[in-house]
């Protein structure tokens, strides 16, 4: 995934632009990266944050840098953002999404004359340089743009710095969000809706699906209006969505309520406690206890000194050591309770797995498990989501896998993704004995989609049922 930021105003704009990306540190754990425009050159630095936070790597670049312009980005993929010269003058980039036919658009390009790219390692091209190649090609920041939605397959959100301001781009179907906050000679345009607001800026306006406008520090200028066809990516709200962030007026921590609230109407278990795996799995673990009736407790903590950030890092084993590290049991609450924990998913099954283990070896005598979303079926082709490679790195295809072979239908995949069909529920019962669960009961994806409460048509859900 990914957040971004950026800010136009008539003073310096680099400590807004500092903090504000900085609330994006939720989102990615490779790169961050700010370029600031000074009124007479570009001026960035980008910086490797896997092993310490955007804030520390970046707090001594703040007194260098100087600007009433400034875009930012946390980057979970490529380092940006990128400075580029071209026919359209020099402008600074970075993005948000996933370019699923970047090497169809490579050779594209290469047909068309393109000479070369810049190499990264592994053989990659960066995104935002392929974006900035189709950007520049057309004959204004407007058409470039543009034809940029009609290329990419996948998503990609643009925010683009000019020496005369910001050009910010929503996706063609509107997967990931940005909004534009308001203050006393500046605007800011954001990934996340609460990164301005103790920074002193006000909800100005919302982009919708294909939007384009051009932000200076007197206006908002629309370029390109927005689209009626909109897919926002549901998963931002169970997952990747910080709690105090909004997306098309829902708020994240109150749908995590109403999942958790949903999901106890459905459930008859009794337990002694509901616990929730933090961070996200916490409030969906909060709407359960206050729908059942079941207390609320939290047996095991984060350790947040040291292990504060929520993403993990490249490699499967550390991953699994640092999620076993995390956490710290507070064992009067465990001993000896039946626990009903609620995660916000489940995607390789390691993690909750090794977490359950750590309560029985805590004296829990059950844990029945509740994941706050439905089952993962297929792996997401519109956003960076999910580290996963391949589709059987996903527990339930691999079980589908040992059902069914090797080549299995969309039709068969339709039916074990429907919570009242055989297969599903079979399913379930593979995943529950697998994990060692008391019991497992997944979050239906029509709660999911009322517990987000705007229209299904406007959702997408991909990931849990395979309909594009």
């Amino acid at each position: 995934m990914g957040g971004i930021f950026g800010v136009v105003g008539k003073n310096d704009c680099v400590m807004d632009l500092f903090f504000g990306v900085d609330y994006h540190s939720h989102l990615g754990t490779r790169r961050g990266g700010m370029a600031v425009f000074d009124g007479e050159y570009f001026n960035r630095v980008i910086h490797n944050i896997e092993n310490s936070p955007f804030r520390t790597k970046f707090e001594r670049d703040v007194d260098d840098l100087h600007g009433p312009m400034g875009i930012g980005c946390i980057s979970d993929e490529d380092p940006q953002p990128l400075l580029i010269q071209s026919s359209l003058g020099s402008y600074a980039i970075t993005t948000v999404g996933k370019v699923d036919n970047h090497d169809d658009i490579v050779n594209k390009l290469y047909k068309e004359g393109r000479v070369h790219f810049q190499e990264q390692s592994g053989g990659r091209i960066n995104d935002n340089e392929l974006i900035a190649t189709l950007i520049s090609s057309k004959q204004s920041f407007k058409e470039g743009l543009e034809y940029v939605q009609d290329t990419v397959k996948g998503s990609i959100s643009v925010v683009l710095l000019t020496k005369e301001g910001i050009y910010a781009a929503r996706d063609r179907l509107g997967r990931t969000p940005l909004v534009i906050g308001h203050k006393k000679d500046t605007f800011c345009i954001t990934f996340e809706n609460h990164a301005y607001l103790n920074l002193g800026y006000s909800f100005y306006k919302e982009l919708g699906p294909s939007e384009i406008v051009f932000i200076t520090a007197d206006e908002v200028k629309e370029v390109s209006p927005a689209k009626e066809e909109m897919k926002i990516c549901s998963f931002l709200w169970v997952y990747y969505g910080y709690p105090t962030a909004s997306y098309e007026g829902v708020n994240v921590e109150t749908m995590r309520y109403n999942c958790g609230k949903l999901l106890a109407r459905r459930d008859d278990i009794d337990a002694d406690i509901v616990a929730g795996v933090p961070d996200s799995g916490t409030a969906h673990a909060i709407g359960y206890a206050n729908e059942s009736g079941i207390p609320f407790a939290r047996p095991f903590i984060k350790y947040t000194p040291t292990w504060p950030r929520s993403f993990m890092p490249t490699k499967q084993s550390q991953r699994n050591l640092i999620a076993k590290m995390k956490l710290i049991p507070v064992q009067e609450l465990i001993s000896g309770n039946d626990i009903l924990l609620i995660d916000d998913s489940i995607v390789r099954g390691t993690q909750l797995r090794e977490t359950t283990e750590f309560l029985y070896n805590s004296g829990a005598k059950k844990v029945h498990v509740r994941p706050a979303c439905p089952p993962l079926l297929f792996g997401c082709k519109y956003l960076n989501f999910s580290r996963s490679k391949s589709d059987y790195d996903l527990i339930t295809r691999r079980i589908i896998r040992e059902r069914e072979g090797e080549n299995v239908s969309k039709e068969v995949l339709y039916d074990y993704a429907d919570p009242d069909s055989k297969n599903y529920n079979e399913m379930v019962e593979e995943i529950r004995k697998i994990q060692n669960f008391s019991s497992l009961r997944f979050h239906r994806l029509d709660d999911l989609i009322e517990s987000i409460g705007i229209s299904p048509c406007k959702l997408c859900t991909y990931c849990w049922n395979g309909r594009e």
